[in-house]
């Protein structure tokens, strides 16, 4: 229990542990980490498992971030929590069982054990250190990452103004999700250093003409696209004619899917090209500069993620400094069914605009609405996207590999909103409340009544089990979810398929995975098969059953067996 934990001992041990070092000579488990070796390379690995990051909050979104973290081999994941599990946190934190309900159990001691077992390269600790406004923040200065979930945007400006106070400055990301919406934003600090844009293999392209001119310009091989793009960097050999360009390295504009411009070679250093040549892309790293927390609340740089609502994240951004100032003021969140709280939400977007120094026109009322309606909510789906949005985020901040973001995102579901199922809508006091909140009591029960069949039980079908558990998906009398996967556990599974653990080695997925899903949410009705696709599970003669399921998925990784799969079923 919390209680039994929250020794000054163990709060002052806690303190004064360090992140174990990584000897350069030390191995990376290739057999576990194969397919993330293959994307990020040996470096970048190496980067990760030397690495410590700090998270805050083991809410749904918070422990959907230590797990891709733990499952990616970051050396030191410290989870911090001072809140005790509720039973809304079944809906939405998969780690937290009933029992730790009952208990009244810390969110992070309980989360704890389950964590560590993912990866036993890992060391997992629990943080009793409180994270206020009051706080003293120089615990954080053994991390090289920090991300805060669940905190006031007043707390995320002192902890952000920590981490670049320090050098090297810490990273910085903090998230949340709430009701339709959810978050997130990053501050790498001032000078941040991309060292491969792409983490792809580099271009090469044959060329068939270059230009004497200012700015020459370069032609490949005919139907043959170079693949460059505006500020790619390109190296020269093999040219005949124009010499001068071999072995030089130059910064190029694209033109057209087959050209681009150089520098000048209009000049007597470049006699006129005859023939040959080849142009091959050169990797060089980007700097960039973040802005504090601070700065971008008054202008927030926002990736555009839906081009459909171009105009929709900036009112967005306004309706979570609303947000965040109703929980500041009232100490909760605002009520579905609370008219008044509506109202209040409206009224402050207009005093955030003001007091952040936000230039708007014109507040969206209707989002507010949407916003205040549903924020006391949570869609697991979330909870596991951003979770991994944030996690893959965490880990280009410790190698510099891959482009990060710059340096907020806003996701919405606004097409969920049913005013009809809000208006009156109260919660039940059961694991699906923040489902509910969200969608409606309706659409629930139509989900829990749901007959569905899933092919494959790897990376992508263990999220999607663990995210129907957590929505309440066939745990009614009526309802089942049916599963097939042929295929066993490897070793190399357990790095990214969470419901796998060693000692389930050479076992069959979709059995396993079944029993950990049902573990989860004991009140889901799951029937695995090990079968290859769902024509084997319902012959040919079993139409009948096969003409109840509601609704078929195939989570297998690779789109000829998809292609497979449904081509029999579209046969009916």
């Amino acid at each position: 229990r919390a209680r039994d934990v929250c020794s000054e001992d163990f709060v002052e041990s806690a303190k004064r542990k360090k992140i174990p070092e990584m000897n350069e000579y030390d191995e990376i488990d290739a057999n576990l980490y194969s397919r993330q070796l293959y994307v990020v390379g040996e470096d970048a690995m190496y980067a990760i498992a030397k690495s410590g990051v700090f998270i805050a909050g083991m809410g749904g979104l918070g422990a959907e971030i230590a797990k891709n973290l733990v499952l990616a081999g970051t050396k030191v994941v410290t989870i911090q929590d001072n809140k005790v599990a509720q039973i809304e946190d079944l809906g939405t934190q998969c780690f937290l069982r009933a029992k730790d309900v009952h208990d009244g159990t810390n969110r992070a001691m309980a989360t704890l054990s389950r964590l560590a077992e993912l990866n036993p390269y890992v060391t997992v600790d629990v943080s009793l250190e409180p994270v206020t406004l009051d706080s003293d923040m120089s615990f954080l200065q053994k991390y090289q990452c920090v991300v805060l979930t669940e905190a006031s945007v007043q707390l995320q400006m002192k902890v952000d103004e920590f981490c670049r106070s320090q050098s090297p400055q810490i990273k910085f990301v903090s998230g949340e999700v709430r009701g339709l919406f959810c978050w997130t934003f990053c501050d790498f600090g001032d000078e941040f250093s991309v060292i491969d844009q792409t983490g792809e293999d580099p271009k090469q392209s044959f060329i068939s003409k270059i230009t004497k001119a200012n700015p020459g310009v370069v032609t490949t091989l005919e139907n043959h696209m170079h693949g460059f793009e505006s500020g790619d960097h390109v190296t020269f050999r093999e040219i005949q004619g124009m010499t001068g360009l071999n072995g030089t390295t130059l910064q190029i504009e694209v033109l057209t899917p087959y050209t681009f411009s150089i520098c000048d070679t209009s000049g007597v250093g470049f006699e006129p090209y005859v023939r040959g040549g080849v142009a091959a892309q050169v990797k060089v790293p980007k700097k960039l500069s973040f802005q504090p927390l601070k700065q971008q609340l008054a202008a927030p740089s926002i990736l555009a993620a839906d081009l459909a609502k171009l105009e929709f994240p900036m009112q967005f951004h306004v309706a979570m400094l609303a947000l965040d100032l109703f929980r500041s003021t009232n100490s909760r969140l605002p009520r579905s069914s609370d008219g008044d709280d509506t109202s209040e939400i409206i009224r402050l977007a207009s005093v955030a605009v003001q007091q952040y120094g936000i230039q708007m026109k014109d507040i969206d009322t209707d989002l507010m609405v949407k916003l205040s309606k549903t924020a006391a909510g949570c869609l697991p789906a979330f909870t596991a996207g951003l979770g991994g949005v944030i996690a893959q985020e965490v880990l280009k901040s410790l190698t510099g590999k891959f482009s990060p973001l710059m340096q907020w995102l806003y996701l919405d579901a606004v097409e969920l909103f049913d005013e009809s199922e809000m208006s009156s809508l109260q919660p039940k006091g059961d694991r699906y409340d923040p489902l509910r909140l969200c969608i409606g009591d309706a659409l629930c029960r139509r989900l829990a009544s749901l007959k569905m069949f899933m092919v494959g039980c790897g990376a992508i079908g263990c999220e999607m089990l663990k995210n129907y558990a957590m929505m309440g998906v066939g745990v009614a009398s009526d309802g089942l979810v049916t599963v097939t996967d042929n295929d066993l556990i490897e070793k190399s599974n357990l790095n990214r398929q969470f419901l796998f653990r060693s000692q389930h080695i050479q076992k069959p997925k979709s059995t396993v995975a079944a029993k950990a899903t049902q573990e989860i949410n004991p009140e889901m009705h799951v029937d695995p098969h090990q079968h290859k696709g769902l024509s084997q599970v319902y012959s040919m003669n079993s139409l009948l059953s096969l003409t109840s399921l509601q609704l078929l998925l195939s989570a297998y990784q690779f789109v000829l067996k998809q292609k497979g799969q449904f081509s029999w079923i579209v046969s009916f």
